[in-house]
């Protein structure tokens, strides 16, 4: 499965952490930025692949899960550390739910905005990557 669980460097300091995301830590030129937050109990979020875009996703607050799935195989993520990083390839379905109270989910994207880069209905993501 074309993802990948990316350690983010963590300088610990007794006055608070600090972790930094450059260029060497993903395999993109960041271009996107956005972040969720105040997500409702029971809601998800997600549900899509792009054909293109690639994405890295960080628990900044709480915790969430990621359901991923490649046409074949399905795993469960969770995320949960300020410090790790999520990196999903293109191709991935990825779906985000039982988002903890107070989680915020940072997405770090490849690319601009496109609607035409999306995926977002299940059995046209299935006949795509078969």
């Amino acid at each position: 499965m074309n993802i990948e669980k990316i350690q983010i460097p963590k300088i610990e300091d007794r006055r608070g952490n600090l972790s930094v995301i450059e260029k060497n830590i993903i395999p993109f030129e960041i271009k996107r930025v956005y972040y969720l937050y105040d997500v409702p109990c029971g809601a998800e979020r997600g549900g899509h692949a792009h054909k293109e875009h690639q994405e890295f996703l960080v628990a900044l607050s709480g915790s969430f899960e990621v359901v991923l799935n490649d046409g074949i195989n399905s795993r469960v993520i969770v995320l949960s550390r300020p410090y790790e990083g999520l990196l999903i390839g293109n191709g991935i379905w990825r779906e985000l739910k039982n988002f903890s109270s107070g989680s915020v989910c940072l997405v770090i994207a490849s690319e601009v905005f496109d609607e035409e880069d999306y995926i977002r209905d299940f059995n046209d993501f299935l006949n795509v990557v078969k």
